[in-house]
């Protein structure tokens, strides 16, 4: 890979708990929650997980976001929902 360019982000992909979830936020809750979103494409492992599931849980206590979601195999992100946005 060619230094002038980043590792590759994770896809990230919302099912409809999530999506529903969304069409309820302010603008500003969406782009507090976009933050959160970016630094998980980015470093999927950011969250804890949840013991005995495959999900993780991230918190941001600066914005105040939580996400649940777990990762794929390809390093896919699939959010199943998301609180405290």
């Amino acid at each position: 890979m060619s230094p002038e360019y980043g590792a590759r982000r994770s896809q990230v992909v919302m099912v409809e708990p999530a999506l529903s979830q969304l069409e309820k936020l302010t603008a500003a809750e969406t782009h507090r929650l976009d933050r959160a979103i970016v630094a998980l494409s980015v470093n999927p492992e950011l969250g804890a997980e949840v013991p005995g599931t495959l999900l993780r849980d991230y918190a941001d206590d600066v914005d105040g976001v939580r996400v649940i979601y777990y990762v794929t195999a390809l390093r896919q992100i699939t959010i199943v929902a998301y609180v405290e946005a």
